[in-house]
């Protein structure tokens, strides 16, 4: 905020320049009556001058200086006041000097009663105090979950309460000053409660009416099995039979992406990871699928890599359906006579192993490629090309590839194919330790 020098000299951070002035003033009055003139005094009240000049202009810029941090550091407070999260900030001696409203509503305590106040763990045992303790010292916590890497900032870990039922999101991060000093550390504490149970609540609907659902399907379509299988049914019956099976199991299916995603959301879709060949792995995943892709009309290839790879670790049950629903988008998706090639390959440099399954078919807008791994989303050529389709294949073949420490991604060209990607790390320590879910993203 720029100030005029009129206004900054009625600042008080501008009374220590009037003092000087006025000493200045007295010491050359008083040479002045000792003094009948002469050069001596000329050369004292020029020189007075110049000093004053020098010591107002400098005054000059450190009032307004300082008054322009006043005023930053009060606008940054009201916006830290002003923020829906509980934010604290405190020394590096656990002294708290920031308390805003968001945190006094949520730890039901007073900044007054706060703020100067040196946190210790001890502090958990003061009555109306353990939740707030429990929050700067999460080892005290029920339950903590990392989401950040150890000693990386910022720090972001989920605490979790039984009594009161409370789940946080804290993220600390420090304060740097001057030359990266260490000045202070800043604590924004997210109450996702709500959140969360709505979430859980959605995913237990869900998952409950896809269990009421699955038991009638699957009897329903052991029956049309049988049916399509009896003797004496007439060729006519026989067709609207073997396409009501069809039909059931397709739905039978959709009710298992169901059920998969509530798992999978809820971080507990169950992995058990083992070492395996990639190339191996890929190979028996294409012999299952080649059937299906001859009866398409579709040729595919392996690629298979040239030299050893090295051993990655997975789950092949898990990452099986993950690249099983690429492979059927692939040949779901292509044009007649058309071609899916796949290929295993250890990324150069990188504890990585790609594998990558690339169509001849009708391929991906270029506007719908962000949008193309998110739940039930389809590009609009491909509802044209295929009118049924539920659009979570993607959805939780990058949860399956996730979980596995890798990413995946597409590249297209509209009307001339599409090619996946996704890797794989064969170092084992990049495999997360904890299954990751969506409750954990908010």
């Amino acid at each position: 905020m720029k100030s005029t020098f009129r206004e900054v000299m009625l600042w008080p951070e501008f009374q220590g320049a009037w003092v000087l002035l006025a000493l200045v003033a007295a010491a050359f009055v008083i040479d002045l009556v000792a003094m009948t003139g002469g050069i001596f005094l000329a050369i004292e009240g020029a020189l007075s001058l110049i000093i004053l000049a020098l010591a107002f202009t400098a005054a000059y810029r450190a009032a307004r200086t300082d008054r322009d941090t006043k005023v930053e550091r009060s606008e940054l407070q009201s916006v830290f006041a002003s923020i829906d999260d509980a934010l604290i900030v405190y020394d590096q001696n656990f002294r708290v000097v920031f308390f805003n409203p968001a945190a006094e509503n949520l730890f039901k305590l007073p900044a007054k009663t706060v703020l100067g106040h040196v946190l210790v763990p001890q502090d958990v045992e003061r009555e109306g105090w353990k939740i707030l303790i429990q929050v700067i010292f999460p080892s005290l916590a029920p339950r903590v979950v990392m989401q950040s890497k150890e000693g990386e900032y910022p720090q972001r870990v989920d605490v979790s309460f039984t009594d009161p039922a409370l789940e946080f999101r804290v993220t600390t991060a420090p304060v740097n000053g001057e030359q990266g000093k260490l000045l202070a550390f800043m604590k924004i504490i997210r109450d996702r409660t709500a959140q969360l149970a709505a979430l859980r609540s959605r995913s237990e609907f869900v998952t409950i009416a896809s269990h009421q659902l699955r038991g009638p399907m699957t009897d329903i379509n052991w029956a049309l099995e049988s049916l399509a299988r009896a003797e004496g049914i007439g060729a006519s019956d026989k067709d609207i039979v073997v396409n009501a099976a069809a039909a059931s199991k397709s739905l039978l299916r959709r009710v298992d992406d169901l059920l998969n995603i509530s798992k999978i959301e809820e971080g507990q879709f169950g992995y058990d990871f083992k070492q395996a060949d990639a190339a191996e792995f890929v190979g028996k995943i294409l012999a299952d699928v080649l059937p299906a892709a001859r009866k398409a009309g579709v040729k595919m290839y392996f690629d298979r890599p040239s030299a050893p790879l090295p051993p990655v670790l997975i789950d092949a049950n898990r990452l099986s359906l993950a690249l099983v629903n690429i492979l059927e988008n692939a040949i779901r998706y292509n044009v007649e006579n058309g071609e899916v090639v796949v290929k295993v390959e250890q990324i150069p440099g990188k504890p990585f192993i790609e594998v990558s399954v690339k169509d001849t078919g009708i391929g991906v807008p270029a506007e719908s490629l962000g949008k193309i791994f998110t739940k039930f989303y389809r590009a609009d050529n491909a509802v044209k090309s295929q009118t049924e389709g539920s659009g979570l294949g993607l959805y939780i073949a990058k949860s399956i590839v996730g979980a596995h420490g890798g990413e995946i991604w597409m590249e297209s060209e509209l009307g001339r194919g599409t090619t996946v990607h996704f890797t794989i790390p064969t170092d084992l320590n990049l495999v997360p330790k904890r299954e990751p879910g969506l409750l954990g993203e908010f």
